[in-house]
């Protein structure tokens, strides 16, 4: 098989294997959710056209190995009747990572789901210079490990501090990684130094009198890969409380990505060669829509 003829395969999900015209399957799965009925699906495919077992990714999708080539259109097929596509590799938006987030975990400050659905519904399989993956978490905990994606989201709080709640107990400050706020109980005083703050939401959440509480937004890191090379992704703004101007962002960042980076080159590498004045220029820009 020809050069182009792999790539343009594994473009569409198909994946050359080291065993001669085998291929390994791989099945979106966005935000890591399928349906029930859509895994019983994936493994029906798996036993009749591979050898009855999947792989699932470091990126949340699943993979059928070992299909032949003469499947691959009844396969596709298969899938787009019970709802379901190929992940596509190569020059593009990949498919994005999140954990489960608000919508599930008792720790999560965002919808990753739902998040996870719009930014695939615009810009999923957008064709670019380099492969760029996206990865949401819920919270500071970083289940989703977002650094070390191309664009990386973490929910965040801005907290705000109510002194007629309050109690002075110091629960707040024991469990603030920031050392962004100080108690002293006999006194009873409190102070918050918001430049300390790393918007984790956990004063809110640890404090059993609602003294704490806050507006949900977005903490964004740029520039993250791993491989032969680690880049961890960097912020370069503060954290976004509007879903819409994430959007506008992660818009840019597309747009400057095309503009400027080389042929099979990250935007980590990007920004490292060109230096970070444009691209912070480019954010500015849109959070200013």
């Amino acid at each position: 098989m020809s050069e182009i003829d792999v790539v343009a395969f594994k473009k569409n999900g198909f994946f050359k294997q080291n065993q001669e015209n085998k291929f390994s399957l791989r099945v979106k799965a966005l935000a890591g959710m399928l349906k029930a009925d859509q895994v019983k699906k994936v493994g029906e495919i798996a036993e009749k056209y591979g050898q009855g077992y999947v792989h699932f990714t470091t990126r949340q999708n699943i993979e059928i190995p070992f299909i032949s080539l003469d499947a691959i259109e009844t396969i596709k097929q298969e899938l787009a009747a019970s709802g379901m596509q190929t992940a596509g590799g190569g020059l593009r938006v990949r498919s994005i990572i999140a954990c489960q987030g608000g919508a599930i975990c008792q720790g999560g400050l965002i919808d990753t789901t739902a998040l996870a659905e719009e930014i695939d519904r615009r810009f999923y399989g957008r064709e670019l210079p380099c492969k760029f993956k996206i990865a949401i978490t819920g919270c500071s905990n970083n289940c989703a490990k977002i650094e070390a994606s191309d664009l990386g989201i973490k929910g965040g709080l801005v907290p705000t501090w109510h002194n007629q709640n309050c109690s002075f107990c110091g629960r707040c400050a024991g469990t603030c990684p920031g050392t962004a706020i100080t108690v002293d109980k006999e006194k009873k005083s409190l102070d918050y130094d918001e430049k300390k703050c790393l918007f984790c939401g956990k004063c809110a959440k640890t404090c059993n009198g609602k003294a704490w509480t806050g507006k949900n937004g977005f903490r964004l890191y740029f520039g993250g890969f791993f491989g032969s090379e680690i880049h961890t992704g960097k912020q370069y703004v503060s954290i976004i409380l509007d879903t819409e101007k994430v959007l506008h962002v992660l818009d840019a960042v597309l747009v400057f990505f095309t503009s400027n980076a080389k042929k099979g080159e990250r935007l980590g590498k990007t920004l490292d060669r060109i230096g970070t004045e444009q691209f912070q220029k480019a954010l500015e820009e849109a959070l200013s829509q």
